[in-house]
């Protein structure tokens, strides 16, 4: 695998041989004085360049990073289309495990890349153009204080969705219950982060699909956490989810208390009552 040094330096050097790149930045972990490095982690790399088309016409310039293993390039998905915008990305992974994200965006732009994100760092200005720009910091992934309506919102979209695992279960229909059971763990997941952000004065970040939760949680949260995700059977899914309410439960009176929200605990016990019955309910009812 080409080191740290190694890779800096080619896409620099590329950046520097190129007129029509003006400036270089860097996003995302590697920028992040709070992140622990290691080899798996991308090279969030900005071009800032003139005659964008030019680039995207002759796609081979980008041979010169190596060899790839697999690209994409999320500008031209027709599976997953990306909102129209003046900017292309290429995310390359190549043969020695390194990957470069490499996004480029016409330099026009480049006051609205620098106020995108916190977690940026100008490596290269050929124009001395770039806007001075404060330490890198993770504040804009800072996990937010939600309102009372957002609370709200959260504990009635988990306690909605139970009801459409139960009935999955009770029809042995795995694929339907399962798809259920990751939207009730989404917004478990945001409760999680709303307790621990409120403990940490909401000045922390959980990082991508709340990485670092296992950290901030403790490892009982997590271990309990980790029992949320079952295997395809249907009794195995009911205890599953019996664990995911006491815990999204648990979590969300904390919530509660910490904001002065209100807990709606009769449409807990209702619903509760409700999946009860139906996972005693005799699969041949009519």
């Amino acid at each position: 695998m080409r080191s740290y040094e190694r890779m800096m330096e080619l896409i620099l050097q590329v950046a520097m041989e190129d007129e029509r790149v003006r400036a270089v930045g860097m996003n995302g972990s590697r920028a992040n004085p709070n992140t622990n490095q290691d080899i798996f982690m991308d090279y969030d790399i900005v071009y800032l360049v003139t005659d964008l088309e030019s680039f995207i016409i002759d796609p081979d310039w980008i041979n010169v990073f190596g060899e790839r293993i697999i690209m994409q390039k999320p500008d031209e998905s027709v599976l997953y289309p990306s909102q129209p915008r003046n900017r292309f990305a290429y995310l390359m992974l190549f043969t020695d495990g390194n990957r470069i994200d490499l996004t480029l965006i016409p330099a026009e732009d480049k006051l609205r890349y620098c106020r995108e994100d916190s977690l940026t760092v100008i490596l290269l200005d050929k124009d001395d153009a770039m806007p001075g720009l404060a330490a890198p910091s993770d504040r804009h992934y800072w996990v937010k204080q939600p309102s009372a309506e957002m609370y709200d919102d959260c504990c009635n979209e988990f306690w909605w969705v139970t009801t459409y695992v139960a009935k999955g279960l009770w029809r042995n229909e795995m694929i339907y219950a399962q798809d259920h059971m990751d939207i009730c763990r989404k917004m478990l997941l945001k409760m999680l982060e709303w307790e621990v952000g409120m403990k940490h004065g909401y000045s922390i970040s959980l990082g991508k699909c709340g990485k670092h939760l296992q950290r901030y949680a403790g490892e009982d949260i997590y271990q309990k956490l980790l029992h949320t995700y079952s295997d395809g059977n249907v009794p195995s899914v009911w205890e599953a989810l019996s664990l995911m309410i006491d815990l999204f439960r648990s979590t969300s009176r904390k919530v509660a208390a910490g904001h002065k929200f209100s807990y709606p605990n009769e449409e807990d016990r209702r619903v509760t009552q409700y999946l009860m019955h139906v996972r005693l309910l005799p699969s041949d009812t009519r």
